[in-house]
């Protein structure tokens, strides 16, 4: 870190501090040249690789936006919307990746919004996945009914117990 005031190309931290959401890490800093202090915020940068081979700062802003469609007319709030996102994000930096597919975030979606409403998740679903027909639809909604079925009988037979 090279000082802002001499440039000099160290400094010591003094202190540390993460911030209250703990995205980012403030440092008070001091230059050893110059003496002076100032202050960094250091965050750990993701960055989501579209299909076209474009790369961009992760946004959890867009994936509220996303799911703000999938969800228009759904008993769903925009508090419940930004804590999926925050677990979408979670998801995709426990990978520890420092590059991510926007493939993997759609797929890191999936599995929370189907959770919170299983109406949005066809929607988003659909479009994600590329469904092209009602043989599609058809075939997801067998698909969890069938898991449904399967989770009921789970939870009859361990209340049997």
């Amino acid at each position: 870190m090279h000082c802002p005031f001499c440039r000099y190309p160290d400094s010591r931290v003094i202190d540390s501090r993460t911030s209250d959401d703990g995205s980012s890490i403030r440092r008070r800093r001091e230059c050893p040249q110059c003496n002076q202090r100032f202050s960094t915020t250091e965050t750990a940068s993701l960055v989501i690789v579209k299909r076209s081979g474009v790369a961009e700062p992760f946004s959890r802003d867009k994936i509220v936006g996303g799911l703000r469609k999938a969800c228009q007319g759904r008993p769903v709030t925009e508090a419940d919307l930004a804590l999926l996102a925050q677990k979408v994000e979670e998801t995709i930096r426990a990978t520890g990746a420092a590059q991510v597919e926007a493939h993997d975030v759609g797929l890191a979606i999936l599995g929370p919004l189907r959770e919170l409403d299983e109406v949005a998740y066809m929607r988003f679903a659909s479009v994600y996945q590329g469904w092209e027909s009602l043989d599609d639809f058809e075939q997801a909604i067998k698909l969890m009914r069938l898991e449904h079925a399967i989770d009921n009988s789970d939870e009859v037979s361990s209340s049997d117990e």
